[in-house]
């Protein structure tokens, strides 16, 4: 038996689970990440000849790979929103992107110096690391399918598939700062920073994703030619031509990509809201993102049964805690003071700030452009232990809370009995 043909039966296996357990897990305490994460553990127990899991030697496939898997998930997220964007309408989304996200990088990098003693390049970079939450693996909490009505969302499900979509990208700046201060040190580099990677960047990402955003829905849903219509047949692979043109063509434009494929989702959505094209192309990504996160994950779970967090310390672990039970909690709750979500749903928001590939590709590609002070093997640890900590934590409440949720939801909504 080849080393390949092992791989290709387990990917098979995967793919097939990752069409099965959706259904098999539904209204269960149990998500689907959780389940992939302890396969690739056991899997990677007996000597068996596969891939080796190690994120240092393999930086630059893992950078690519959990870069196409947030891109996919990305779009899955845009086409699924029902809102139209707006300041009142996306309210809770423009808290936790303005307050939330900045304060949660400030509290991870303050952690990690007190607790850790790391410079403050490796505090940051921690910090913009852990920050974004994740479009991948918060299925359980995110949007459904595409609808009709723009009132479909509610408003934790809606707030918490917005911030992801969107602070991805908005993570990349405070990236950047960590690597400048890594490389150059001092102060100089805050002003071309601040140009080009604060403001023209997310401008151009911005930009380019509602250009090609209206371009591309125009092309499929109101071509004079039928025959380019693309609205009229049933190509779900055309989403990902979606995804590949704004990230590509806005990468060269020197913009954020992963800000250009969100707006470019939600402005092919907004160009015929109701169409059941939409669905079509958000089912395919869908397809393709439960893909690629069963085969993350089930590396992941090697990562860590092949003694992948030998370099954590319990300072390291609890920082990792103190993210995930103290600091985006805390925050969540106080950014919404006054907002439109009511008391339950703010402690459901605030809490289910779920951690996963996106702190991946941020930590290979800032490992490939700079040298932080702390040895690959500590920043990795710390990282793959907060996400592992997430995707338990949040997998096993994630269904029950928002089954409570909806429920209270429902009963409040039923009339009055009359006596």
């Amino acid at each position: 038996m080849s080393t390949a043909d092992l791989i290709l039966a387990l990917g098979g296996a995967a793919a097939l689970l990752a069409a099965l357990l959706p259904g098999l897990l539904a209204r269960r305490a149990l998500s689907l990440p959780l389940v992939y994460l302890l396969g690739g553990m056991l899997l990677y127990l007996p000597p068996l000849r596969l891939p080796d899991p190690d994120p240092i030697s393999h930086r630059v496939a893992l950078e690519h790979i959990t870069e196409i898997c947030v891109l996919v998930s990305l779009m899955g997220a845009g086409l699924a929103l029902n809102r139209r964007a707006g300041l009142r309408s996306w309210a809770t989304t423009w808290r936790l992107l303005g307050w939330v996200m900045p304060l949660t990088v400030a509290g991870v990098a303050a952690a990690a110096m007190l607790v850790l003693g790391w410079p403050l390049a490796a505090a940051l970079l921690l910090g913009a690391v852990l920050a974004p939450t994740d479009p991948v693996l918060a299925s359980d909490v995110n949007v459904g399918e595409p609808a009709d009505s723009e009132t479909a969302d509610d408003e934790v499900r809606f707030a918490l598939t917005s911030e992801a979509g969107l602070n991805d990208g908005l993570a990349f700046p405070i990236v950047y700062a960590a690597i400048a201060v890594a490389a150059v040190g001092g102060a100089g580099w805050l002003g071309e920073w601040a140009l080009l990677d604060v403001v023209y960047r997310i401008v151009a990402g911005l930009g380019c994703g509602l250009l090609i955003g209206r371009l591309l829905g125009r092309l499929f849903f109101h071509s004079r030619a039928e025959k380019l219509r693309l609205s009229e047949r049933r190509d779900g692979f055309v989403a990902l031509a979606a995804t590949f043109l704004a990230y590509g063509v806005t990468e060269l434009a020197n913009g954020y990509g992963f800000i250009a494929v969100f707006v470019t989702a939600c402005t092919i959505r907004r160009v015929e809201h109701g169409h059941g094209y939409n669905n079509v192309l958000h089912g395919f990504v869908e397809q393709v993102e439960r893909l690629f996160t069963a085969w993350l994950l089930l590396l992941l779970g090697g990562f860590v049964a092949a003694g992948g967090l030998a370099a954590l310390t319990w300072r390291g672990a609890a920082v990792g805690v103190l993210l995930l039970l103290v600091i985006r909690p805390l925050v969540g709750w106080l950014s919404q003071i006054r907002g439109p979500a009511g008391p339950k749903e703010r402690l459901v928001i605030s809490f289910f700030g779920i951690r996963g590939i996106g702190s991946l590709f941020y930590l290979a590609y800032a490992l490939g452009r700079a040298d932080f002070g702390v040895p690959a093997e500590e920043l990795w640890a710390v990282t793959a232990f907060t996400v592992l900590a997430s995707v338990v934590l949040h997998g096993v409440t994630a269904t029950p809370a928002m089954t409570r949720l909806d429920a209270l939801r429902d009963g409040s909504r039923l009339p009055a009995s009359s006596s």
